[in-house]
């Protein structure tokens, strides 16, 4: 290393005036001019590279998820192996809706068009190892005046001379090469730091891949609970309109008094105007599906069908495991990286820079013997440059790069707490939802059984309507629990799912899977 690495909490003032070494040049010689090169070249390879190496921050310690204990494991068909986690689901019409918002989503395009931008940023900077070309070729007109009286001419020369000014012309054509030494490993480290906000952005695209295919699911299966909601509501409407032309005919017969009847008519409007708000409840999971994948709400529409999809078995793997699959956990990670490296670029400018130059070409001024050998320059040699004083300007920009370091660190540690706590909560949800749906099944077959038995009861005269109206009501409204429980815990395995790091793989840092080309069909 240099000994101008500075101490550890060294207070000595550092460069200011911004006094810089003058390059060398040489127009005579060639065999000496290379003499620097080959010098700077035997330095370059040996040249160190400043600032600390990296390592993986720790995070806190667990072995397993308190809440998987007695959760159901997924059966060998159902491990997430692949991208593709919403095929866990087993619906064709929900893997089209996914493969159309991979396609379409506007928010997951402006994801991928902000990794694009990363990823040119790291070719920009793996250009700054390549020398740098360059070519100039101009004309230049410039005038004196002088204190003699007016007058005079152009002459062959080009030279406007007398009266005490004159204006002359220079031609001038060259090239230039620079190419800037990675001594201090200033560089890598801008191109690691670079690199590892790549590999950020790539993970932040997963993420939000991720997140929109979730939030879609979860919408699609939302609506299919409300399908069957509606369905059930249906066929209580029409139990409850038989039950109504019963009551009449009873009525008619003077079997029954009036107020059955209207309490009959009653139960059958109030069922349907459950019936009518489920319409608008569902028209907004369709209008928000239609979104997600791109399109106007007015031009989507989702035909509804018979079948719920059950909740998958989902693998609840380890700690270790969430680390590598959770996307949000990898870009956090990623920018950890990227702010050790930033803390070399910044403890860089403590050094000198040695820049190789070279430039050759033509000036003359006249343009007709322009390009011509008498009229050939060329000038080549290295330059120092270092900064010697700035009153402590370098000192605090790594002290600015070693607190964003231990900014993103502590960034990375709570998303992998974050991550922990959504796992065990999500478990803890389908565990509950689990066993709360069994008891809800035992309540409403109890429904069921009451309500089958005060229905003969009131046939054969022995209870009035009251009775019967309301174990309907107790009947209804647990089956319509029973069914939104089912969509609870579709929503939670969808959500475990994305906890889990959904079918996100870690390699999609160095090369992600970008929007597939739009679908056709819409």
């Amino acid at each position: 290393m240099s000994p101008f690495t500075p101490v550890p909490g060294d207070t000595v003032s550092k460069p200011a005036a911004d006094r810089r070494f003058a390059p060398f040049h040489r127009t005579a010689g060639a065999s000496r001019a290379w003499r620097p090169l080959l010098l700077a070249a035997a330095v370059a390879l040996s040249a160190c590279t400043v600032g600390p190496d990296y390592q993986r921050p720790t995070s806190a310690p667990a072995v397993v998820f308190k809440a998987a204990e007695g959760w159901k494991t997924a059966d060998p068909a159902d491990v997430l192996s692949r991208g593709d986690w919403w095929r866990l689901y087993g619906d064709p019409v929900l893997d089209d809706l996914v493969a159309r918002l991979n396609a379409n989503n506007q928010n997951l395009a402006a994801a991928e068009a902000q990794y694009r931008q990363a990823r040119a940023l790291v070719g920009g900077a793996r250009a700054a190892f390549f020398p740098t070309l360059g070519a100039n070729a101009g004309v230049t007109r410039s005038g004196q005046n002088g204190s003699g009286g007016s007058g005079g001419s152009l002459g062959n020369d080009g030279l406007y001379a007398g009266g005490g000014s004159s204006v002359s012309k220079s031609y001038d054509a060259n090239l230039s090469v620079s190419w800037e030494l990675d001594l201090w490993g200033k560089l890598r480290r801008q191109l690691e730091s670079d690199r590892a906000g790549m590999q950020a952005s790539a993970a932040d695209l997963a993420a939000t891949r991720l997140s929109l295919q979730s939030e879609l699911v979860q919408d699609y299966l939302q609506l299919r609970v409300l399908d069957a909601q509606k369905r059930l509501l249906v066929s209580t409407m029409d139990a409850y309109g038989k039950a109504l032309r019963l009551t009449e005919n009873q009525y008619r017969a003077g079997i029954v008094p009036k107020s059955d009847v209207a309490q009959a008519r009653t139960q059958l409007k109030s069922t349907e105007a459950q019936s009518i708000d489920l319409d608008y409840q569902r028209a907004q999971l369709e209008h928000a599906i239609a979104v997600l994948m791109g399109v106007a709400p007015s031009s989507f529409q989702l035909a509804a069908e018979e079948r719920v999809p059950e909740p998958p078995g989902v693998p609840a793997g380890v700690p270790s495991v969430l680390l590598e699959r959770r996307p949000d956990i990898a870009a956090a990670e990623r920018r950890v990286m990227g702010a050790n490296a930033s803390i070399g670029v910044a403890e860089a400018a403590y050094y000198p820079d040695l820049t190789l130059s070279a430039s050759g070409g033509y000036r003359s001024g006249s343009f007709n013997d322009w390009i011509s050998a008498p009229n050939r320059f060329w000038s080549i040699g290295p330059a120092f440059a270092m900064t010697l004083f700035d009153g402590g300007l370098i000192r605090s920009r790594v002290e600015q790069a070693e607190a964003s370091y231990d900014q993103t660190v502590a960034t990375y540690r709570q998303a992998v707490l974050d991550g922990f706590r959504e796992v065990e909560d999500y478990l803890v949800q389908l565990s509950v939802f689990e066993r709360e749906r069994q008891v809800q099944q035992e309540a409403l077959d109890a429904a069921r059984e009451s309500l089958r038995l005060i229905e003969n009861q009131y046939k054969a005269g022995t209870v009035d309507y009251n009775s019967v109206v309301s174990l309907q009501t107790n009947t209804l409204n647990s089956e319509r629990t029973l069914l939104t429980l089912d969509g609870n815990r579709l929503t939670a395995s969808v959500k475990l799912i994305a906890a889990l790091g959904g079918g996100w793989r870690p390699e999609e840092l160095e090369r992600p899977v970008l929007r597939q080309a739009p679908d056709e069909r819409q």
